[in-house]
């Protein structure tokens, strides 16, 4: 008989937790109990799953007794404090705030790529940035069978990376604007809808800001490649769900676009819609709600060395966050 599992969600309201509940749905996985948490304003509603209302409860230091595995996503400072106390409490945790990622005791991990890191973990196993995941799994199969030197990259990132309040922000914004009134920003410095802003996450000193180094650090972990070098310009765009991003990578062996196609079309988690001249390609209105990222506009990169270019989209709710996990739960 199939062992079953119990189940802690942290940031069960958001937008990452609800699609963890739906993941785990649809993927059948085992779980035994649930166990909801969230801040003290979403205690005491519901949400469904498996034809049933599961009450939520205010994240304390004593809720994951019992627990086997606490899915993490409620931001980095909620993990600092209570990741610890739910591996003390005997659970394995799966983190998808960027809290432990660069802890080199904690496995950073794609299950597609390197699923056998996930048995190193003391504890805690954390889960990509989704522009880093999404990117990953195009950048991946083709870096084994031509050896990535370097990528320049520039990502085009939907408003629910932000979470609910940046969807109902960009739906706010819209309304505004379309009845000729003034679009009045909350969660972001500027307008979204209608706009673009080259700012996702705070900047650092040397002019990239956090987001855009992730592409490189976690890239470094996750591929096992310490040289790895990314340059990423990272965009906020007034799309509700889905990144996309535009690559242009340089390998070590010359690459060719049949070639190319041909790693990608056998690739994991990947769907290859590389077919132009219909205008087949990968759009976030597409990849939205799709397990799978999606490929396509390969094309020789005419100012690189053994270069190839690609725009890769990708739902970031799932596999930048939710799927990812789920299917790391389910290594375990």
């Amino acid at each position: 008989m199939e062992k079953s599992y119990n189940i802690a969600i942290v940031g069960a309201s958001g937008a990452v937790g609800i699609e963890l509940l739906d993941v785990l749905h649809r993927r059948g996985f085992p779980v035994a109990t649930l166990r909801l948490l969230a801040s003290a304003r979403s205690a005491g509603k519901t949400l469904a799953f498996r034809g049933e209302q599961w009450r939520i409860e205010e994240l304390q230091d004593d809720s994951f007794a019992g627990i086997d595995i606490a899915f993490f996503s409620a931001g980095g400072d909620i993990s600092r404090r209570y990741v610890p106390i739910a591996v003390a409490a005997g659970a394995v945790v799966i983190d998808n705030s960027s809290a432990f990622r660069m802890d080199p005791t904690v496995p950073l991990v794609i299950p597609e790529i390197n699923g056998t890191d996930a048995r190193e973990h003391r504890g805690i196993i954390a889960n990509p940035n989704c522009t880093t995941a999404v990117t990953l799994m195009a950048l991946y199969p083709l870096h084994l069978a031509f050896r990535v030197r370097r990528v320049f990259a520039s990502s085009y990132q939907a408003v629910s990376g932000s979470g609910a309040r940046a969807i109902e922000e960009l739906r706010r914004q819209v309304s505004q604007t379309s009845e000729g009134r003034e679009a009045t920003p909350e969660v972001y410095p500027h307008p979204i809808a209608f706009n673009v802003l080259p700012h996702v996450d705070s900047f650092l000193e040397n002019g990239y800001t956090k987001e855009e180094m992730k592409m490189q650090n976690e890239a470094r972990r996750i591929m096992h490649l310490p040289e790895f070098r990314a340059s990423v310009t990272c965009v906020r765009v007034p799309v509700y769900r889905a990144h996309s991003v535009a690559v242009s990578a340089e390998f070590e062996r010359p690459v060719s676009v049949d070639e190319a196609r041909e790693v990608l079309a056998k690739a994991p988690g990947v769907d290859l819609l590389d077919e132009p001249q219909r205008s087949v390609y990968p759009m976030p209105l597409a990849a939205a709600g799709k397990d799978n990222c999606q490929v396509g506009r390969l094309r020789v990169d005419c100012a690189l060395e053994n270069g190839l270019a690609f725009w890769v989209s990708g739902d970031q709710l799932l596999k930048g966050a939710a799927l990812n996990a789920v299917q790391i739960a389910e290594l375990l």
